[in-house]
């Protein structure tokens, strides 16, 4: 328990560290997402339990390193990339009876995930519409290293409810990297004096926590979305720009989304790459739906979102839902 603390608090410091150490200029954007099964209207654990991502995003000055980065990734170029931002993210996933301390066979496995990632964002402008692109890396462990099992017991105890009693049979220890790619593109028109954003998008994951192939369609609605762009990013994907102008007058938005994922791999189903462990039998087709609303006015922006997500594994009851609440300000 001890070691599994000394983990938990060694990677938050690195990666706190690495925010306040980070070659950035002075204005930043910290955006602060919590994503939990609570949230939504069915309010039960299971499935993907819990997460939490700190994000720093801000525009790239000419001597930020990303920038080198860029210039040496392909269908990327040091000049051309719009921004950037470290990430650092915690998830937990259980199966739905967590009171039960033997392993149960036909549920997801006990999994906790910590990651450090970066990202690269490009917004690139037509006549009346746009293109919109994000790469994320990231890098951490699957396992116990995580902290996962700590921090859900204690929360649990803390708010006296039931205990989750499986977690000795989570997944091993293991280091994960993991690269993803989102490419939108984004038409613009006007119904009823507000602003109407939609367009398709296609995106990837390759790595050993997750291997996809995504596509899906994406909406928003609202007032003045030119001063800010962008649906939240739901689990699996990584930290989205969630970017608007600071010192604005108060603006609203309401956003839709579909996207379907072509599963290759999910580490957090078919267990461990080296070492036995528990696993289940991964559904290959996955789909989100995804609903919510974005206010935002001065310096600050909040997004409230709910999602709905098909069967990932076989012996799976049914589909599974959670929400997202991200707060955003610029310091």
């Amino acid at each position: 328990m001890v070691q599994v603390r000394a983990w938990v608090l060694g990677g938050v410091l690195f990666g706190l560290t690495s925010l306040a150490h980070a070659q950035q200029p002075t204005k930043g954007l910290l955006t602060i997402k919590s994503e939990n099964d609570s949230y939504s209207y069915e309010g039960d654990d299971g499935h993907y339990t819990n997460g939490v991502e700190l994000t720093l995003s801000f525009e790239l000055d000419d001597a930020h390193w990303l920038r080198d980065l860029a210039a040496v990734l392909p269908g990327w170029d040091r000049d051309g990339v719009d921004g950037g931002a470290y990430r650092l993210t915690h998830q937990m996933y259980t199966p739905e009876e967590i009171r039960i301390p033997r392993l149960v066979e036909d549920d997801r496995p006990y999994a906790g995930v910590l990651l450090g990632g970066i990202s690269l964002f490009d917004n690139i402008r037509h006549a009346g519409w746009r293109e919109a692109r994000n790469l994320n890396l990231d890098v951490g462990m699957v396992g116990p290293a995580s902290g996962a099992e700590v921090l859900q017991r204690e929360f649990h105890e803390f708010i006296a409810t039931d205990e989750p009693r499986g977690w000795d049979h989570q997944l091993n220890n293991e280091p994960v990297v993991n690269l993803a790619y989102k490419h939108a593109w984004i038409d613009r028109t006007s119904v009823a004096g507000l602003d109407l954003e939609y367009g398709p998008r296609l995106g990837f994951a390759l790595g050993n926590l997750y291997t996809y192939a995504a596509s899906g369609l994406g909406l928003r609605l609202g007032s003045n979305l030119d001063a800010s762009f962008g649906i939240p990013a739901i689990a699996p994907a990584q930290g989205g720009w969630s970017y608007f102008r600071p010192d604005q007058d108060f603006n609203w938005s309401a956003f839709a989304s579909l996207e379907g994922r072509y599963m290759a791999h999910n580490l957090l189903l078919d267990g461990n790459t080296f070492e036995d462990s528990h696993s289940v039998d991964r559904e290959e087709w996955v789909g989100d739906a995804l609903s919510g609303v974005a206010l935002s006015w001065d310096r600050w922006q909040l997004s409230l979102a709910h999602a709905w997500r098909t069967k990932e594994f076989a012996s799976q009851n049914a589909h599974h839902a959670f929400g997202s609440l991200t707060l955003s300000r610029w310091f």
